[in-house]
């Protein structure tokens, strides 16, 4: 494509500039290359950024007619979502890959996507790489806080029934249904997050229990929006494969992930999931 017609028509080109460098990335590895992106940070607020249900129809267009022997890499970029629904994607790429997937995070991978990259026996990250906690929330609000917030009310007014109006005020946004749910979340990111690393590092339960608290434990994240960084995933004893190590590796993921940053800031693509052979999945903003 000419330098004119790249100026005339930046989202054509970014789209076959992806394609041309998965084919790239999946030559150089000869595994196969899956994208898993969300356009989160360049269009904030939008609905179903995050990871759903109907994402998992992407992921089978996917993997139609590759070579399953060939194992899959997974470029993830992603703010995290729905529990159940980074389950089911995990658990179907497991079936049709076996253990044989390597998450790569260009960038970010939080929450749930977080889930989707520990489920991975490795996990390639870059010095501005970051995973994040996996700790759930339900419209905007920390389960472990509402959990904590509400068992902290019992306890003040179990011991000082004269503050039970001022914890009325701070408590009646949590239902009972409500704090089933988030104990109910709480106990199942844990045990999924546990779960994947021993199977992954072949831990007994305590030492996956040990393991998983970096992510799964809001007494030691602080944030959900906590940053875990590629030396500290290290240093919790991750398999983490540094992008530094080859050069040219490097250069085709970033090239790539500055190809989704800029596309998505140039079209109405708010998620791509798109492989090396060409198949495209595009969810786009509803025009007004």
């Amino acid at each position: 494509m000419s330098e004119a017609s790249k100026l005339a028509n930046p989202v054509e080109y970014l789209e076959s500039k992806r394609l041309e460098l998965l084919k790239e990335i999946s030559n150089k590895t000869d595994r196969n290359v899956i994208t898993y992106y969300s356009a989160w940070l360049t269009k904030p607020g939008l609905a179903n950024l995050d990871i759903g249900d109907g994402d998992k129809n992407a992921f089978m267009q996917a993997i139609y007619r590759m070579d399953k022997t060939k194992g899959l890499d997974l470029i993830l970029h992603t703010p995290g979502g729905d529990i159940a629904a980074a389950e089911s994607i995990v658990d179907y790429l497991h079936l049709v890959f076996g253990d044989n997937i390597r998450a790569i995070i260009p960038q970010m991978a939080m929450s749930a996507g977080t889930m989707i990259a520990l489920s991975c026996p490795t996990i390639i990250m870059g010095k501005e790489s970051s995973l994040g906690p996996v700790d759930p929330q339900f419209h905007g609000l920390s389960c472990q806080e509402a959990v904590d917030e509400f068992d902290q009310a019992v306890a003040e007014v179990t011991a000082n029934p004269a503050s039970l109006g001022l914890w009325q005020l701070r408590i009646s946004k949590y239902t009972p249904t409500f704090l089933v749910a988030c104990k109910n979340a709480l106990d199942w990111s844990k045990s999924y997050t546990k779960n994947w690393l021993a199977r992954n590092y072949h831990l007994g339960e305590e030492d996956a229990v040990e393991m998983s608290k970096p992510f799964v434990e809001h007494s030691e994240s602080k944030s959900h929006a906590r940053h875990i960084s590629v030396e500290q995933c290290k240093t919790i004893g991750l398999n983490i494969v540094e992008l530094e190590n080859d050069d040219d590796f490097q250069n085709l993921i970033l090239s790539l992930h500055h190809a989704y940053m800029i596309y998505f800031d140039k079209s109405t693509a708010f998620k791509a999931v798109e492989n090396q052979l060409g198949a495209r999945y595009l969810r786009v903003q509803n025009a007004k």
